[in-house]
């Protein structure tokens, strides 16, 4: 890890500190808030912590709004890197000279992000496409950066043991994850294949198909296609018919697929010539499986019949509530949620906000929401302002309320019942075969002992008692044999026994010494981990 970059970040964070010292202070009047200097240093660290942060701008359920807001406008749109560098990329990745990859080649590019940039070129067969292509050394760039990142972490562990509560560590580890998958097109690249598979006779959608056979970690080709943006003018007319379309297209995919877009923004969206919403950029997907979506679906009813102890249950099914809770206290929570809503006209219900308010109400508890539900409360948010924006008087609740039943089947397939009975029936197969060896074994040990059956307790609360009792011992250990050392090089020292180092040093003294405060460290890293003394 290059220690000029761990310096440079380490300056920005103290850039940042220092900026809200001052500002505190009143001792300067030109610092922004927070938030907004947050974002600034994140653009000014570069890609990977621009995509940190609008990670980070998914966690509706730990971060206030205003920190929400400035990492969602954090700029993603720089300078194109070098064309001659798009064309080695993508013939390194596709094996073969862009000459015969494509009849056209523009090599002016169409749009820039920091991780890639994006091309148009025609095909020998004369289909128009598109070619993304990843920014060279990208990759380790953003390995070079989360790793000193992790060191960061670690260190802010050591200093502050509270902040272990928010498990930053397992946070860093996710985005790093996360960034790692995003940048490897193949996983673009089927998840496009599976919604243009999954939407392919469906009239009123459209998702461009990949190109089989050209795409690779680097580089993905893609039919191109365009239209109008849905905050177009000229879509007004059709606005209420397409936002129909839109909510259907939603709830095939949560509750039926169970893998949905996880990007609904604006420029993610087109209406084609022929009245079709046109989906892009599948970078961001996320998926549910069959009990994640059962659990969803429960969500969604419990909080469309306003039936708090049900959305209680149903929240916590989902992981949205998590940890030590006090029911009743989260019970009356919901039933505020609840009342809130009941008092607004139909049309200013919004299950995003009310899904993000009860995960809120467990920000203490349950830090780590499965990512998926990130996922899924982002694409809430903006799905719901895609719907506003195509029609401003949609009723998304009775909607949901007519549209929901029929779209919820999914969530309760057949063939779902059918494999848990097959599951169960193997189960039951397994179990009356092994019932005899049981019974034989019951029975021998009646014989043998005479004392009966020996029955262990499994008590969930001492699982980690032995563990815990272990490192203890440990530590008391490493203490006395510390406290050993320090007596004996205090001893060495005094008697100037053995060699000597730098002048009058006792060598062996010294070795004492050194190796005593070795161990010292070690027991206050140890401690500083647990948050513990």
């Amino acid at each position: 890890m290059p220690i000029f970059r761990l310096f440079r970040i380490t300056l920005e964070a103290l850039r940042f500190v220092w900026d809200g010292a001052l500002g505190r202070l009143g001792l300067s009047r030109s610092v922004p808030r927070a938030p907004e200097r947050l974002r600034l240093s994140l653009e000014r660290l570069g890609t990977t912590f621009i995509k940190l942060g609008q990670a980070m701008s998914m966690r509706r359920d730990v971060l206030p709004d205003a920190y929400i807001v400035a990492l969602q406008a954090l700029q993603d749109h720089v300078v194109p890197f070098p064309t001659k560098d798009a064309i080695e990329e993508i013939e390194r990745g596709l094996g073969r000279p862009v000459g015969e990859l494509f009849a056209e080649f523009d090599a002016t590019p169409l749009a820039a992000a920091s991780i890639a940039q994006v091309h148009t070129a025609r095909l020998h067969d004369g289909r128009d496409v598109i070619i993304k292509v990843r920014r060279a050394g990208i990759k380790q760039q953003i390995d070079r950066d989360m790793r000193a990142l992790t060191w960061l972490t670690r260190i802010a562990l050591m200093l502050s043991p509270r902040l272990r509560h928010y498990q930053p560590l397992r946070i860093v580890d996710e985005i790093w994850s996360n960034l790692s998958k995003e940048i490897d097109f193949r996983r673009e690249a089927q998840n496009i294949k599976r919604f243009a598979v999954a939407f392919a006779e469906w009239p009123t959608l459209l998702v461009p198909d990949v190109v089989d056979d050209l795409v690779c970690e680097t580089a993905i080709v893609q039919e191109r296609s365009g239209g109008l943006r849905i905050d177009d003018p000229a879509v007004k007319s059709i606005g209420p018919r397409l936002a129909q379309n839109f909510v259907d297209a939603y709830l095939h995919q949560i509750f039926v697929l169970g893998v949905f877009h996880g990007d609904p923004h604006p420029g993610n969206l087109f209406i084609t010539q022929d009245k079709r919403i046109c989906f892009h950029d599948f970078g961001l997907v996320g998926f549910l499986d069959r009990a994640a979506r059962r659990k969803l679906a429960a969500f969604t009813i419990a909080f469309i019949r306003q039936d708090a102890d049900w959305l209680l249950d149903a929240a916590i099914d989902l992981g949205v509530l998590g940890g030590d809770m006090n029911r009743d206290e989260f019970r009356r929570g919901l039933a505020e949620i609840i009342a809130d809503y009941a008092a607004l006209p139909l049309k200013d219900w919004s299950l995003a906000e009310a899904f993000l308010r009860v995960t809120r109400l467990g920000r203490a508890q349950n830090i780590f929401v499965p990512l998926d539900l990130l996922i899924l409360m982002r694409a809430m948010f903006l799905a719901e302002h895609t719907v506003r924006i195509l029609d401003p008087d949609f009723q998304l609740l009775e909607n949901l309320q007519s549209k929901g039943p029929e779209a919820l089947k999914g969530a309760m397939e057949q063939s779902d019942w059918t494999g848990a009975l097959d599951r169960l029936k193997l189960d039951a197969i397994t179990a009356a075969h092994d019932l005899p060896t049981v019974i034989r074994s019951w029975t021998r040990q009646l014989v043998q002992e005479g004392d009966g059956l020996g029955l262990s307790l499994h008590v969930r609360e001492l699982r980690g008692l032995n563990e815990h009792i272990d490192r203890g011992s440990n530590r008391l250990a490493l203490g006395l044999v510390t406290l050993g050392l320090y007596i004996a090089g205090s001893l060495l020292m005094q008697h100037s026994v053995g060699p000597r180092i730098f002048g009058d040093m006792p060598a062996l003294a010294a070795f004492a010494y050194v190796l005593a405060l070795w161990f010292t460290f070690r027991l206050v890293r140890g401690i500083a981990r647990s948050g513990k003394l």
